[in-house]
């Protein structure tokens, strides 16, 4: 399956993440803030639109919402990264 123009957006925004999240990593937390537009993409790709798992970044382990669906958790083999709408 080849990822339409929304998924490869929201794939983009993801590898933005995991780029970044390391510069504001502490005792294995980040928070990363996204355009309300942005959050919005990648929660579609990872829950909305059925993205097979091997279409993510390999640094994602785990992925949920949370905070009454507000925030977006990925789980790296170093850190939780939460990912919020700013």
């Amino acid at each position: 399956m080849d990822p339409n123009l929304h998924q490869k957006q929201g794939i983009n925004h993801l590898n933005r993440v995991l780029n970044y999240y390391p510069f504001v990593a502490e005792d294995g937390k980040a928070i990363v803030h996204l355009t309300p537009e942005d959050w919005q993409v990648v929660a579609d790709t990872l829950f909305a639109m059925e993205t097979p798992r091997e279409m993510l970044p390999d640094a994602i382990e785990e992925y949920r919402l949370s905070d009454g669906n507000s925030k977006i958790e990925l789980r790296t083999s170093d850190c939780l990264v939460a990912v919020e709408a700013f």
